[in-house]
């Protein structure tokens, strides 16, 4: 069980740095409250999406993290011997 759970750390790890060696910005939107059922003859003030540009150090650490947590998983043995 330990095996799967690094070994999915570490894939998630990799994938989230290709990911991030791909994109210039990375934009969140906030999604808006759900409307009132009461009609307001007013606009609700537009919300000011996110933007997060990774710096230039972040994909390469996700993808050497993922790699080593990677590795680290082929070592943890199939059964782990309890004492």
């Amino acid at each position: 069980m330990w095996r799967a759970f690094f070994l999915g750390i570490g894939v998630y790890l990799m994938i989230a740095g290709a990911e991030c060696l791909a994109v210039d910005r990375v934009v969140w939107r906030t999604t808006p409250d759900p409307s009132p059922k009461v009609i307001s003859f007013s606009k609700p003030a537009a919300q000011k999406p996110k933007d997060f540009p990774p710096a230039p150090w972040v994909p390469w650490s996700l993808l050497s993290t993922g790699a080593v947590v990677c590795l680290y998983s082929f070592t943890i043995p199939k059964r782990m011997v309890g004492k």
